[in-house]
């Protein structure tokens, strides 16, 4: 009896018949080999539907901004710079300021780094003539109140105010160079052989003798006032007023001595700065000096009293 074996067939395919074998006489039947796995029948795509007849339009995409041209606009709004005449000034003045203050604090700095590195008896010298001045000042004060005192309280002050005029006359002819004057103070002598003393060098002398209570002061044979000048010649040497003044230079000034020495002496001051260009400043303190050298008077071309 033959055994048929059928399969059940994949879709769409054809049933396959295995082949009926005879079993052998005394033989044991062999089992019937595993069925291989058939194969997964692959998922048929559903049909696509019709598109349709007609479709609707794309939105056109939006322009975009042009990033070039908005930086090209924003740099012609900022520049040049429109400014009005009034911010003009404001920054002017601000620019100004800022100058001054970064000067006067570095001007500042370097006179603390001068007095830092001083020694004590440089900077008891520099406390007494700051002293000295104050108590200058003061006299000055009392005398003023004095002669004030004595033009109120005067029985004839026509005659007294007449006293006062001609003193304050000859006191004022001291300082303009007309009259000549005497009295304590010191011969400062600058000896130049290599001749590195400039014009500038003499002025900044001239303007520390001065702050420390010089009344009337001569350079060689020329009379200081106030509008005294310097000017370097190209052949060498210095001008002051326009005469030409050799060295060695010798400064003549009527003042307190213990003053006006220590002025000169002070870290970084005139002396320093004139030994380090190979120049010699010698000081010598008188209890009497002469400042003869006498200045023509010229009426101001363009000044005139200003009326209260």
């Amino acid at each position: 009896m033959r055994l048929t074996k059928v399969t059940a067939p994949a879709p769409g395919a054809e049933p396959k018949t295995e082949p009926k074998t005879e079993p052998k006489t005394g033989a044991k039947p062999e089992s019937a080999p595993a069925a291989e796995p058939e194969p997964t029948p692959e998922p048929v795509p559903a049909p696509e539907p019709a598109a349709e007849a007609e479709s609707e339009p794309e939105p056109e995409p939006e322009p975009v901004a042009d990033r070039s041209a908005g930086r090209r606009r924003l740099k012609a709004a900022l520049w040049p710079p429109r400014l009005s005449r009034g911010q003009l000034v404001v920054a002017l003045l601000l620019f100004s300021l800022g100058l001054g203050l970064a000067i006067q604090v570095r001007s500042t700095n370097d006179h603390h780094s001068q007095l830092r590195g001083a020694r004590q008896e440089d900077l008891v010298r520099i406390l007494d003539e700051l002293d000295s001045r104050q108590q200058r000042l003061q006299q000055e004060k009392a005398e003023l109140e004095q002669s004030l005192a004595k033009l109120e309280n005067s029985s004839n002050q026509a005659k007294e105010a007449q006293e006062q005029t001609r003193k304050k006359a000859t006191e004022l002819g001291v300082l303009a160079g007309t009259v000549k004057a005497t009295g304590p103070g010191i011969v400062l002598t600058v000896d130049d052989p290599q001749g590195q003393v400039k014009a500038d060098m003499l002025l900044d002398t001239l303007q520390e003798l001065r702050a420390a209570g010089a009344e009337a002061i001569q350079i060689n044979d020329v009379r200081v006032v106030v509008n005294t000048y310097f000017t370097d010649l190209s052949a060498g040497g210095v001008q002051i007023d326009g005469k030409k003044v050799s060295q060695p230079y010798r400064f003549t000034v009527v003042g307190n001595p213990q003053d006006l020495t220590p002025a000169l002496n002070i870290p970084g001051g005139v002396v320093r700065t004139l030994e380090s260009h190979q120049a010699r400043a010698t000081i010598a303190q008188q209890q009497k000096v002469v400042v003869d050298a006498l200045v023509d008077p010229k009426s101001p071309q363009y000044a005139k009293p200003a009326s209260k």
